[in-house]
This record gives structure tokens, C-alpha cells and sequence, in this order.
């Protein structure tokens, strides 16, 4: 079990921001998955990585993959207050799910 959480470099978050978006992205699509699936990936330590993503498109034409695999997945929006004008697509959880669909969709994207 593994989640995977793209967040945007062509944006220049700060670290803390980054790390804000990822939380967000991460938390919104656990709470997608199913319970049995919540449950399994607790168990088995919430397995996470977190990848680079290049733009918007990118992180929606995952958000599709992970859709056709059958992976809840999140799309985060900031709301504006700090960084990121408001709505910009900052990143993208895909997973909690098996390791071998997660990578299926993002396998072939570099570590943040």
C-alpha cells in the first residue's frame, strides 16, 4: 500500500507551503478511499512519497489515470492566502492504494 502526492516545482513554494499542500493533498484523498482501504494502509504505516510535478496539465492528466485505475485521488487549490493566487492547482495525492496501480500512475516521476 502507498500514496504518492505530486506537488508542482514550477511554482517556487516555499518549504513550508510545500509542505502545507501536501498535507492538504494527502489528508483529502485518504478520506476518499474506502475504509477497508483506510484501515489496510494504516496498517501497513502509510507508506507515502512525495514526486515532482512539472505543471497543472500534468497533475490533471494524472488526476485522470488515477481516476481510469480506480485510485481516489485529490486535487488541491489553494485558497490564496499567502503564496499561490487563489485556485492555483498546487498538487495531487493519488493512492492510498496497492503499490503496483500508485505507480502506475505516477512511476515515472522524480522525487521531490
Amino acid at each position: 500500500m502507498k500514496q504518492a502526492i505530486v506537488a508542482r516545482a514550477d511554482l517556487g513554494m516555499g518549504e513550508g507551503k510545500l509542505a502545507a499542500q501536501v498535507a492538504h493533498a494527502s489528508l483529502s484523498a485518504y478520506e476518499d478511499a474506502s475504509s477497508s482501504v483506510r484501515k489496510r494502509w494504516k496498517g501497513d504505516g502509510q507508506k507515502k512519497v512525495v514526486l515532482r510535478g512539472d505543471s497543472e496539465s500534468q497533475l490533471f492528466e494524472l488526476a485522470d489515470r488515477a481516476d481510469r485505475e480506480g485510485l481516489p485521488y485529490a486535487i488541491v487549490r489553494d485558497a490564496g492566502h499567502t503564496q499561490l493566487e487563489p485556485g492555483t492547482v498546487s498538487a495531487l495525492a493519488v493512492g492510498p492504494g496497492s503499490e503496483d496501480l500508485v505507480d502506475r500512475v505516477t512511476g515515472d516521476l522524480p522525487l521531490y
